[in-house]
C-alpha cells in the first residue's frame, strides 16, 4: 500500500465492460490505497457520478451503449464533473483514436494489455497535478483572490472556481455554466486593453470588484487577479467628516485595503510620489503620524 498520505481515500472510478479487466485493476489499485468504484458501461458511470464524484476515471474506449469518447464528452460538458481527470484505456493504437480522446478532454492514454506499474505511475502523475491545482486554488481563496489566465486574444486558458463564479455573477451565460475556454467578457477585455490595472465600476457588476494583471510564467499568457471589496466606503461622507479632497478620500480607501503607494498609483493612474504627497496631507488633516493610524481613525468614526 502506498504510504503517501495524499492518497488516503482518493477515489478512482474504473469503467470497463470486461470483468477480468475490472477485477485486475480493482485489486491492484485497492492495494495501492485507493477507494475503487466500478461501472460496466458509460451509462452506469454517469449515473454513479451523480451521487459520488471520483478523483480520477479510468475509462475504456470500446463499450456497449455509449462509448468512452461520448462518456468523456458528457462529463466535460458538465461543470460538476469537467475537472475530473480521465485516462482512456484502449487496445486501439491508431493516431486518429488517440487524438480524438484528447479532443474530448482526456488527459492521458493507457494502451492494453494493461501493465500495472504503468497504470499506477500515470494515475499518480495526474492526481499529483490535481492536488497541486487544488492547493493553489485554496491558497488564492484564503487570501481573498480569484484568478484566471488568458492569452493575447482574450481567450481564458484557465480559471479558478471562484473566478468562474464571479464572472457568472457579473456576466451570466445562457448556454453554459463555465467560462473555461471562452473569451473574457467585453467590459473586462476593454479595460485590460486600456490599462493593466483597473477597478470595475459598480454600475457594471453586482458587487464592487477590483482587478490586477500580473505576469504569467507562459510568455503568451497573463494572469488576472480579482478581489471583492468587503468594505464599502462612503467617500462623500469621508470628505465632509475630515475635510479631505475627493482624491485624498479615494487614496485613503485604497490604503485601507492594503495597497502600497505604487499599487494605488497604478489604480488611480498617478505616480507613487504623488500618492505619498496626498498621504502627507491626509495625516496632517487627521492629526495622525502613520497610514495605520489614519485608517484606524476613519474606521473608528
Amino acid at each position: 500500500m502506498n504510504s503517501n498520505p495524499d492518497f488516503t481515500l482518493e477515489t478512482i472510478l474504473i469503467v470497463d465492460d470486461t470483468p477480468d479487466n475490472l477485477s485486475v485493476l480493482s485489486d491492484m489499485l485497492s492495494e495501492c490505497g485507493y477507494r475503487i468504484l466500478v461501472a460496466i458501461n458509460g451509462e452506469s458511470a454517469l449515473e454513479q457520478i451523480k451521487y459520488l464524484q471520483p478523483d480520477l476515471i479510468l475509462l475504456d474506449v470500446i463499450m456497449p451503449g455509449i462509448d468512452g469518447f461520448e462518456t468523456c464528452r458528457r462529463l466535460k460538458e458538465n461543470q460538476l464533473t469537467d475537472q475530473i481527470p480521465i485516462i482512456f484505456m484502449t487496445g486501439l493504437s491508431e493516431l486518429d483514436n488517440l487524438l480524438k480522446g484528447f479532443e474530448e478532454g482526456a488527459v492521458d492514454y493507457i494502451v492494453k494489455p494493461i501493465r500495472p506499474a504503468e497504470v499506477q505511475a500515470r494515475i499518480e502523475a495526474q492526481l499529483s497535478q490535481k492536488r497541486n491545482a487544488q492547493r493553489m486554488e485554496q491558497t488564492l481563496n484564503h487570501v481573498g483572490f480569484a484568478a484566471l489566465t488568458f492569452n493575447k486574444s482574450g481567450l481564458i486558458t484557465w480559471l479558478s472556481t471562484a473566478a468562474n463564479n464571479i464572472l457568472l455573477d457579473c456576466f451570466p451565460l445562457i448556454h453554459t455554466s463555465s467560462y473555461s475556454g471562452l473569451t473574457l467578457p467585453t467590459p473586462i477585455l476593454e479595460k485590460i486593453i486600456s490599462k493593466d490595472n483597473f477597478s470595475f465600476p459598480k454600475s457594471q457588476l453586482n458587487d464592487h470588484y477590483n482587478g490586477k494583471i500580473v505576469p504569467c510564467s507562459l510568455a503568451d499568457e497573463q494572469m488576472l487577479l480579482i478581489q471583492k471589496n468587503t468594505e464599502e466606503w462612503d467617500l462623500a461622507s469621508l470628505k465632509n467628516s475630515f475635510g479631505l479632497t475627493a482624491r485624498e478620500a479615494e487614496i485613503l480607501m485604497w490604503v485601507s485595503r492594503g495597497k502600497t503607494n505604487k499599487e494605488v498609483g497604478l489604480i488611480l493612474d498617478t505616480s507613487p510620489r504623488t500618492v505619498n504627497k496626498h498621504l502627507e496631507h491626509i495625516f496632517e488633516k487627521l492629526g495622525v503620524p502613520t497610514r495605520t493610524a489614519a485608517v484606524a481613525k476613519v474606521l473608528k468614526k
